[in-house]
């Protein structure tokens, strides 16, 4: 079986596995307590909160540990706002963000603040004129942009549009998760959230990074633990495991991604040229090096990962969160690109120039099948 949904989980990195496997045995204890067991968490705690923020490009006491890179954006967004209510309510962020970023907005509507919707061009891209004039409205307390799209790979201009919000005195969310120990993170930021099992670590564990100075208040009942801002007993093997892992991947990364990219743009090269009535998705510039989406059209997204998965190959449709809902993605209808027979391909580390070729020798019959059922052929 290929596994080519990397952007929806990374399998484990072999060093996050060794380093899982130790830490469960030398850091069970409770991190907070002071005997020698307790001491030992703590320790390991530590040393792994200075290898996250090292690679991210924080302070060690900027970082705290969630349970998910998804809880993370929901402090994130609705701490952020929750510190700064006296400067506003208004809240920007993009068409394209993922789901957990729309879905704190949502809560943050229903408690009486606003949400401006930044629209964004035919490749994904948030338009930046229009993000700069958000941020510059009066009452504006956040800003969210993500680094990457996690549907189509499209990178965002985070440089430019922290600079934006820095003019105006506006914090900025940056939603790393599908470039964080893959590329550099952009400068900038004032929140961070981001993702381990995306980078190789074990599911289960969040970043969120908070920078000096910008006002962040846990809307949650206080909670003594990872600086008041995250509530709960910290997963210490699961945190020594996903910084070890997210080491090990950006020791890699220049070497590894730029690989990975090339297959990738072996395959938004190859599939219309192979497919008839294909298009292929996303910037073919400005990407993440290991993802590509193409959708084709007249054939059911479903049937054709169905058909995929009995060919050997576990690729996705749309968006990794509402597929299981066979609701068009969120994130295709914003970019206005077709929808039917979406297919997302992304590679992860060690993923072969073999692997790729078997791919794309039986995409198309596999999809002419589809279309042949379907009585279009």
């Amino acid at each position: 079986m290929a596994y080519f949904d990397a952007a929806s989980s990374e399998p484990l990195h072999p060093q996050a596995r060794e380093a899982l496997l130790a830490a469960i045995d030398v850091g069970w204890a409770d991190p907070a307590r002071l005997y020698g067991q307790a001491r030992r968490a703590h320790l390991l705690l530590e040393q792994a909160r200075t290898e996250v923020a090292e690679a991210l490009g924080a302070r060690p006491d900027e970082v705290s540990f969630t349970s998910s890179g998804t809880q993370a954006v929901h402090l994130g967004v609705l701490g952020t706002l929750h510190g700064r209510r006296r400067v506003g309510r208004h809240l920007v962020t993009t068409a394209v963000e993922h789901s957990s970023v729309l879905h704190a907005g949502g809560v943050h509507e229903r408690d009486g603040g606003t949400v401006e919707t930044v629209g964004v061009g035919l490749t994904g891209r948030v338009d930046l004129d229009r993000f700069t004039e958000a941020v510059a409205r009066p009452g504006t307390a956040l800003a969210c942009l993500q680094t990457a799209n996690h549907e189509v790979g499209t990178l965002q201009p985070v440089a430019e549009a922290a600079a934006a919000c820095r003019a105006n005195g506006v914090p900025l969310l940056v939603d790393a998760a599908q470039t964080a120990g893959r590329m550099p993170i952009p400068p900038g930021w004032s929140v961070l959230a981001a993702s381990a099992h995306k980078w190789g670590g074990p599911a289960g564990v969040g970043v969120l990074a908070v920078r000096k100075g910008t006002r962040y208040r846990s809307f949650l009942p206080e909670d003594e633990r990872e600086r008041r801002r995250v509530p709960g007993f910290e997963n210490v093997p699961g945190i020594v495991a996903a910084a070890a892992a997210l080491r090990a991947m950006a020791a890699e990364a220049s070497q590894e991604q730029a690989r990975l990219a090339e297959l990738v743009g072996r395959i938004r090269e190859t599939v219309p040229k192979i497919v008839p009535d294909v298009e292929v998705i996303g910037d073919p510039d400005q990407r993440a090096p290991h993802i590509v989406t193409f959708s084709c059209l007249y054939v059911d997204g479903e049937a054709l990962l169905t058909e995929l998965d009995k060919a050997g190959f576990a690729v996705s449709s749309g968006s990794s969160c509402t597929a299981s809902t066979l609701r068009p993605s969120h994130v295709l209808e914003a970019m206005g690109v077709l929808t039917h027979g979406n297919v997302r391909v992304s590679l992860p580390r060690g993923a072969s120039a073999a692997e790729v070729d078997r791919f794309l020798a039986v995409l198309p019959e596999l999809v002419r099948r589809i279309r042949q059922d379907a009585g279009v052929a």
